[in-house]
């Protein structure tokens, strides 16, 4: 299992268009994938699991992974988040 937390840079946070192209992005993996925001864990790959989380901008994260590329998916992920979705 590999754990990364990160800062969420953009102002509307992981919402309708970020959480998409976060969620495209997780499912490039094979490892199962997490998001966590104050103990509540959701899968990294379902849409309304992301948005149920209600990420804002300038809110902590983590992204978890576990499986043959976790250390990939949680690096790339994290990247993602703090280019600001702007990939």
């Amino acid at each position: 299992m590999y754990v990364k937390e990160v800062l969420v840079q953009n102002q509307v946070g992981l919402h309708a268009r970020p959480a998409t192209f976060f969620i495209q992005k997780a499912n490039e993996y094979k490892s199962s994938i997490w998001v966590e925001k104050e103990e509540r864990r959701v899968n990294a790959k379902s849409l309304l699991g992301v948005l149920s989380l209600g990420i804002v901008g300038g809110t902590n994260i983590k992204i978890i992974a576990d499986g043959s590329d976790e250390q990939e998916a949680v690096d790339g992920l994290v990247q993602l988040v703090q280019s600001g979705f702007s990939e």
